[in-house]
């Protein structure tokens, strides 16, 4: 962390994830170009240099189909968490990947055409009337160009230029991508010869996505519905005092939508926001050391007792007071100003059969 603005610094970890990132991309290209060069199963033999074109184009979708089903894993097992600690550098090199796919599949198919080659791609084929022939080029020249944008504002610098909420809700385009991606790949290798092996792994590479989304969204709302814990003057039930752990953190998602982590340190209860205000890092998932929590992204420090950073750093983030009703942690769903002290509260011993 700084107290300006610094670029996010490489530890142990990232250079592990890059490390086993890259060797599982070497090892798919490797396989499926060398090892498996009748995957595809075409009517008529194809070429190498198709081969690697392809092997390229479905390399960057199986790392997007990766990069999707982070997010809800985490969501349903914390052990899944480290890998969506860093899963920008994923996105980074998907992109990469699938530059690399374009350029040869330009460098290809039309390096004899009489015009020049972006007005050949976007010219040749029209027949945006039908489905079987349509110009599936457009849809990864959309994809590609979201990916570009993902990739190019993935700096810290770019979280910061266009604040958090904007930052996140542009990086949503990874969706919009792999939607993409996917009516590339249907309306183009899949039409063309008896590719069975690719369409019934790309068919389930769509499905697991879909499926671990959707098992996300059902443990939350298993979790309980936010809006019905609301109790009397603007005071809601987080959780319970014994579900919060020494020197840990328990997330509670207020009926605002706004998530906050309770944390117990020597015996008292403290709230501060989920967020961290670096890169809205999950504050809940760090471990308190000296009453302060650290941010599992990136290593930003905060005091829990009033969202502070410790000196000299200046970063800050809001506050939640905090009352015990019998098993129940109360939290005041309306935060206080960042940076501001809360006194913590006793936890009392509770039974998890207390209502």
């Amino acid at each position: 962390m700084s107290v300006k603005y610094i670029p996010v610094q490489w530890n142990p970890n990232k250079y592990v994830y890059d490390a086993v990132m890259l060797a599982a991309v070497a090892a798919f290209l490797w396989f499926f170009m060398f090892v498996s060069p009748d995957l595809l199963a075409h009517d008529r033999p194809i070429t190498g240099q198709i081969r690697t074109a392809r092997a390229f184009g479905a390399c960057a979708f199986f790392m997007l189909t990766v990069i999707l089903c982070i997010g809800p894993l985490a969501r349903l097992d914390a052990r899944f968490l480290p890998l969506l600690y860093n899963r920008r550098h994923f996105g980074v090199m998907a992109f990469f990947i699938a530059l690399t796919h374009a350029y040869a599949i330009l460098g290809w198919y039309f390096s004899f055409t009489p015009i020049e080659t972006y007005e050949a791609l976007l010219s040749t084929n029209t027949s945006f009337d039908r489905v079987r022939g349509f110009p599936f080029e457009i849809l990864g020249l959309f994809a590609l160009l979201c990916l570009g944008v993902l990739a190019l504002t993935s700096h810290d610098f770019w979280m910061k230029f266009l604040t958090p909420p904007i930052w996140k809700a542009l990086h949503f385009l990874i969706y919009a991508a792999y939607a993409a991606v996917i009516g590339h790949v249907a309306l183009g290798v899949l039409q063309d010869g008896h590719a069975t092996g690719l369409t019934v792994a790309f068919g389930l590479s769509g499905a697991l996505v879909i499926a671990l989304h959707l098992a996300a969204v059902m443990k939350d709302r298993r979790a309980g519905d936010p809006a019905a814990s609301i109790a009397q003057d603007g005071w809601e039930v987080a959780c319970h005092a014994d579900q919060v752990e020494e020197g840990f953190g328990k997330v509670a998602v207020l009926s605002t939508g706004e998530r906050v982590a309770v944390f117990r340190q020597e015996g008292k209860l403290s709230a501060i926001s989920n967020a961290c205000s670096h890169q809205n890092g999950p504050l809940g998932e760090g471990r308190i050391i000296d009453c302060l929590v650290t941010c599992p992204w990136h290593g930003f420090q905060y005091n829990v007792t009033n969202g502070r950073s410790p000196e000299p750093f200046t970063e800050t983030v809001p506050t939640y007071d905090l009352r015990i009703d019998g098993a129940k942690v109360l939290i005041r769903s309306e935060p206080n100003p960042p940076g501001t002290y809360v006194e913590p509260v006793a936890a009392t011993p509770a039974n998890k059969d207390t209502v």
